[in-house]
Order: C-alpha cells, then structure tokens, then sequence
C-alpha cells in the first residue's frame, strides 16, 4: 500500500509550478552540445515602429525582456499588457483627417509570457542557424503565449516572437538600447505615439534601428498566428563564446551543494519517518512526524534563546548586585 503523507504531498504539489517557471532560462541555453549565455542581454529594452496606411497611421512600441517577466514595464501610457509576460506591444491608432484626440485609438496585448493560472503558455523553441545555413553563426528562438485582436470584437489569435540572434563579435547586443524603467514611458516616444508626426517618411523606423543591435523586421499574421520577427545581433551568440570565455562562478558553489543535499537530506527524513510511523504505530496528523513534539516546541525554544541573549546583552541590570537578604 503506497502512503502520501503530508510532507510528500506537499512536495509534490509543489513540482508543477516549479516545472512551469522555469521557461527560458536565457543563462543556460544548451543545443546540440553547444551552449549560449545570453543573460548580458536581459532587462527590459523597447522598439518603436510606425506603420502608415491611407486612412491612419499605427505607432507601435515592442517592450521586451527575454530572462524575466516586464512586471511594472508592462504599464505604458495607461495601458495595462500583463505583468507576468516577456514582450507586449503598445498600440497607438491616429487617424490622418482628425486632430482630435478623442478619435485616437490605444490598445496593449501580449505577445509572450506565461501566466500562474495556465491561461498562456511560454514553449521555447530554440535551433541553431547552422542547421538551415552552415555558414551562419548564432541562434534561432521561438517564444509564445500571447494573443492579438485584429479588432476590438474579433476572436484572439494566438501570437508568438521568433528572435534571430546573430553572431557578431564586436557587438555586445546592447548598442542603440537604454534600458526601460518599470514606469509608464514619457518623452519624446510618447509624444509620436500620440500626435503621430506627418513629416516623418516611411523610413522612420530603419533610422531608428541604424545603429542598433536590436532590430524590428516584421510583424504579420503566418499560419493563423501573429509572429513578432526580430534580428538580434550580439557575440553571446556566437557558438563559441562561452567556451572561450568560461565565467567564474557560474556553477553552483560547494556551499550550495551543501545546502541542497541538507534538505534534500532532511526531506528524506521526514518522509520516511512519517512512513515509519503510520505503519509501525498508526499515527496519524502531527504524530507522523519524527520528533514531533520537538518541532513542535521549536518556536517556543526559539523564544527563550532570545531572551537569554537579550539578557546577557543587557547585563545584571542597575540593582549593581544587590540581592534580597
């Protein structure tokens, strides 16, 4: 007969939401036996685009952090993405034959994150450039878990973010880019988002690029789903970066080790004990545990480790040795 008791299922309940937070881990990424580090490249970083139609233009604003969620960067302008997700785009849509304000259009949604109640999902797909070209150098990574509305009354298509991180060893990633503060943006961005500037040309976007190691190429509906392209040139992609530049601590150290194997150690413990003792004497609730009435006098013998210290720390007080006859 096999017994759950309350330590192992606590464990246990415990391995889903550890399996799903893990993601991309862009600090250990491993393909084919080659390993990437493209944990210099996190933060919370934007890019501006301007689409121009006949009737309207769309100003859009791409925020995105590849290691973490953007939490309060996930706020721009009063729009409101999702603080667990990766990258979110913020839409600005002004019609051309009215100054008003009142006619312009902003909307926010999510193009990767993972969300803790299992509404998105954050499935990474990483390749080697290499496999479609031998002589290409870098990475090819897929994320998704978002979703986009043509129209404000039109069914969710799903979205996702193809990032190609290109080889380039006089490129740290981060030329042309600031960092996002996690605050709604201001400045010079927010005002083209809102006015929308007629003297800018359909170039606008390529000038803001030039330069940048980040770069916008497209986003377009492919196969029923919106994809996010993004060229992304820096030398942590390069296949042979880490190993020619191994970093010093990067694994855990010995003291680390010895505190998982501790509480793996006393996981085990406990399990066992608790198993021991339900089928050896029938116990049951706080009787399972070994040394049960110990830990459960743990905070009381915590509470007068205090107080001794804090007497000794306080001394024999004023009374100078005085002592009742």
């Amino acid at each position: 007969m096999r017994i759950q008791t309350p330590t192992s299922l606590a464990l246990f309940s415990l391995l889903p939401g550890l399996a799903s937070a893990v993601g991309f881990d862009c600090a250990r990424v491993s393909v084919e036996g080659v390993k990437f580090d493209l944990s210099p490249l996190g933060g919370v970083h934007s890019l501006y685009h301007v689409d121009r139609f006949d009737d309207y233009i769309v100003n859009t604003t791409y925020v995105l952090n590849i290691c973490n969620i953007l939490k309060g960067a996930s706020i721009r302008d009063g729009l409101k993405c999702g603080t667990s997700k990766n990258i979110c785009g913020f839409e600005t849509i002004i019609p051309k034959d009215s100054d008003e304000d009142g006619n312009i259009v902003k909307r926010a949604f999510p193009i990767v994150g993972f969300d803790h109640l299992g509404h998105g999902k954050k499935d990474p797909e990483v390749t080697r450039l290499k496999k479609n070209d031998p002589d290409a150098d870098g990475l090819l990574v897929k994320l998704t878990g978002g979703e986009y509305r043509e129209t404000p009354k039109s069914e969710p298509k799903e979205t996702a973010a193809v990032i190609e991180f290109q080889c380039d060893p006089d490129r740290t990633g981060l030329e042309g880019l600031e960092d996002v503060a996690e605050t709604e943006d201001d400045g010079e961005e927010k005002r083209r988002r809102d006015k929308g500037d007629e003297d800018e040309d359909e170039d606008d976007t390529d000038k803001e690029n030039a330069g940048r190691s980040l770069k916008f190429r497209s986003f377009k509906l492919v196969d029923d789903t919106y994809i996010l392209r993004l060229d992304w040139r820096t030398k942590y992609a390069c296949e042979n970066y880490v190993r020619d530049n191994p970093k010093s601590g990067g694994h855990w150290g010995f003291f680390t080790w010895i505190i998982i194997i501790g509480f793996l150690c006393a996981a085990a413990y406990l399990i066992f004990g608790s198993w021991l003792n339900y089928n050896r004497y029938g116990a049951r609730g706080w009787d399972l545990l070994p040394h049960g009435d110990t830990i459960r006098d743990i905070p009381y013998i915590f509470q007068d480790w205090v107080r001794r210290v804090i007497n000794t720390l306080q001394g024999p007080g004023a009374r100078g040795g005085y002592s009742a006859v």
